[in-house]
């Protein structure tokens, strides 16, 4: 586990390093999850092993500080998984990003373009309105939900390893981060990804389907790809199914977008 203070945000950001060759691959997970606990077996996938990988927790994530001044929007946290990449001195990597943290790799790549090669992402939340986790969060009161809602949410889901990850969440970065993601932002990432001149590639479980961010972006030229009997937890539901749609998406080259 490596580690990085953030002036700005009072508090360390932390990721698991895994070694390799050629340029790094960045992995950012999905509202109330983790980079090791989501993607550790996906990167050393035999489809995907060999390379260089950074798994972070996002601030309140994870083993990642969880600063109370921070504002947990998915601008701040790209900007805070930039300085990773400035402090490893890495440019020109491979950015994969689930749920809330593809929206976070959206924001990333379009402030950072010298710091992403191409950029893949998987459900994201791409426009405002949230999804079916984050929406009933930010609908409640944030003390409310730290006091009583974050429990109930552990509580209530019927994935014991959503709750097993999400126990290590802060709950005030659950609630900010719902809100932000309902709230989204301006430009909002689906124009960023759009415009974004970079290779670029969507993931989409089988089991989400039909799903109408993988239309628009097709309608875009976006390539999209299956992961197969899978839903929107695709690299827990399918892990070969992911790992071997990731690497697709990766080798789609330099053409796309």
């Amino acid at each position: 586990m490596r580690e990085l203070f953030l002036t700005e945000a009072r508090g360390h950001v932390r990721w698991i390093d895994l070694p390799g060759d050629g340029p790094a691959r960045v992995f950012v997970h999905g509202l109330g999850c983790t980079g090791g606990s989501d993607f550790a077996h996906i990167a050393a996938h035999p489809a995907l092993a060999g390379r260089r990988s950074l798994l972070v927790d996002l601030l309140g994530y994870g083993l990642s500080d969880r600063p109370d001044a921070f504002d947990y929007r998915m601008e701040s946290q790209a900007a805070a998984v930039a300085r990773i990449l400035d402090h490893e001195g890495l440019t020109g990597v491979e950015l994969v990003g689930h749920s809330m943290g593809g929206a976070v790799a959206v924001h990333l790549a379009a402030s950072r373009p010298d710091l992403v090669d191409r950029l893949v992402v998987a459900e994201p939340n791409l426009y405002p309105g949230g999804g079916a986790f984050s929406s009933p969060v930010a609908a409640q009161d944030e003390e409310s939900f730290v006091r009583e809602g974050f429990a109930a949410m552990v509580a209530a889901t019927d994935r014991a390893d959503y709750a097993a990850r999400l126990r290590l969440a802060d709950p005030r970065a659950v609630h900010r981060s719902a809100v932000a993601l309902v709230e989204s932002s301006v430009p909002a990432p689906g124009e960023l990804l759009a415009a974004l001149p970079r290779p670029k590639a969507y993931l989409v479980g089988e089991l989400s389907l039909p799903d109408a961010d993988a239309e628009r972006v097709a309608g875009l030229g976006i390539p999209v790809i299956e992961v197969p009997a899978a839903g929107h937890n695709m690299m827990i539901d399918n892990p070969d199914g992911f790992a071997r749609a990731l690497a697709r998406a990766l080798a789609l080259g330099h053409g796309l977008g």
